[in-house]
């Protein structure tokens, strides 16, 4: 049965600075490559007139760095395909969609995100809601709350790298 998570990060920046971040390749190619996983590549990076932003991202982690929990129930290489949709900011406020898939694995991520103003730092709040649905029998929802808590640390590294780029690329 799918696990449902609600995570949050804040960040020092305002909503137009993240979001002006994210359009360009600079920067999803530092974040791929400081994420830590084996190999990385950004797939698409597609960025509309109106602000809408479409990324795609894969990023393997070799089979012999896989806790062995994993490496049991999956043989090979772990390859994470990921993408993300970002709106335009309309009233403040950005919205997207986003999903994650492991290739040759009954496992996949999908979910929403905001990203609006924050009135208490002067910057924004990411707020994302999150469906994990790993459909393997009796250990499913064991793995499902184990990928929620590494999605919510992945949330809080993300706006760690994205605060700090900004701050770097100003």
């Amino acid at each position: 049965m799918p696990r449902s998570f609600d995570l949050s990060a804040d960040y020092q920046d305002s909503v137009e600075e993240v979001l002006r971040a994210f359009t360009e390749e600079g920067y999803w190619l530092a974040r791929l490559a400081a994420s830590g996983v084996d190999d990385a590549k950004l797939e698409a990076l597609e960025v509309a007139g109106d602000g809408a932003i479409e990324v795609a991202t894969l990023q393997i982690v070799h089979s012999d760095k896989l806790p062995g929990m994993i490496s049991q129930l999956h043989r090979g290489d772990l390859c994470i395909k990921r993408e993300e949709s970002w709106g335009p900011v309309s009233d403040g406020t950005a919205t997207s969609s986003f999903s994650g898939s492991v290739a040759g694995a009954p496992a996949k991520v999908s979910g929403t995100a905001s990203l609006s103003p924050s009135a208490e730092s002067g910057g924004s709040r990411l707020e994302c809601e999150l469906t994990v649905h790993v459909k393997i029998p009796l250990i499913g929802g064991k793995l499902e709350k184990i990928i929620g808590t590494q999605l919510a640390n992945l949330v809080r590294a993300e706006q760690q790298f994205t605060s700090e780029w900004i701050t770097n690329h100003a």
